[in-house]
């Protein structure tokens, strides 16, 4: 793979992994536009999505790990709480997950999925606002019962083009969290999904990418994923607790319409 086209799925990836417009949705579609197939290489560049996380969490994480080990239950309510919103998914995905790639990598229900989403997303903004509901701040209020209904959320992130980001963050909503904490849940969750959906990958298809995308290009990924993320995190939380998810409900219904216009 050439460096290039490695920098700028890198980039794509690292924009559009945290942000409520799907990163999988704009891999696809972007790697349709350069004449190629996305493939492992797309998803193991999430690597660098993850650490990013990991690196703007660090101080959340160190108190967590020093919260298990002294078995304080804010922490230990905490790892529970991600271990409830992670295994919907991890078993839905190792059910359906091969159908769904075979029969929903295209166009056409990307497009369908970030219409849907944005629809959703624009009408639980305006429904929330007029009905001045701001939700409950902190991640102490993320309680395993309201884990689990994100973790069952998440598992429609499995349709490309949906967003596993839009769909933790809209159903903490409605379980009655803000959007930031429901963001930032909806990050910290995103570690171990994606971490074990990429390092499973990874495995699997290591020399596959080692013998056609190359050593290079994985790493050029994977640097520019990371950095591009971190941005993106800070940047996205700090928006997030001034304004709500309609304009990307909007992006997404616009770029849905282009997508099928294309077609």
């Amino acid at each position: 793979m050439p460096l290039a086209i490695a920098l700028l799925l890198g980039v794509v990836e690292g924009l559009t992994e945290y942000l409520p417009v799907s990163s999988t949705g704009h891999l696809v579609l972007v790697s349709r536009l350069l004449g190629r197939q996305a493939g492992s290489f797309e998803i193991v560049i999430q690597l660098g999505a993850i650490l990013a996380v990991v690196v703007h969490f660090r101080a959340l994480f160190a108190k967590h790990a020093a919260g298990l080990l002294a078995k304080q239950p804010e922490s230990i309510r905490l790892v529970v709480a991600l271990a409830c919103g992670f295994v919907p998914v991890a078993i839905v995905g190792k059910l359906a997950g091969h159908a769904i790639k075979d029969r929903l990598f295209f166009p056409t229900p990307i497009a369908i999925a970030l219409a849907v989403g944005g629809v959703v997303m624009i009408v639980v903004e305006r429904v929330r606002r007029a009905k001045h509901v701001k939700g409950e701040t902190g991640l102490e209020h993320v309680t395993p019962m309201r884990a689990m209904v994100i973790g069952l959320g998440q598992c429609f992130a499995l349709f490309p083009g949906a967003s596993r980001s839009m769909c933790t963050i809209v159903t903490g909503q409605l379980v009655g969290l803000s959007t930031a904490t429901a963001a930032e849940f909806s990050f910290l969750l995103g570690v171990p999904t994606l971490g074990a959906a990429t390092l499973y990958e990874g495995f699997k298809s290591r020399h596959e990418l080692l013998a056609q995308v190359g050593a290079p290009a994985v790493v050029v990924g994977l640097v520019v994923s990371f950095f591009v993320a971190w941005a993106v995190v800070a940047a996205f939380l700090r928006y997030l607790q001034r304004r709500g998810l309609e304009p990307f409900g909007w992006y997404r219904l616009a770029l849905a319409a282009c997508v099928l216009f294309w077609l």
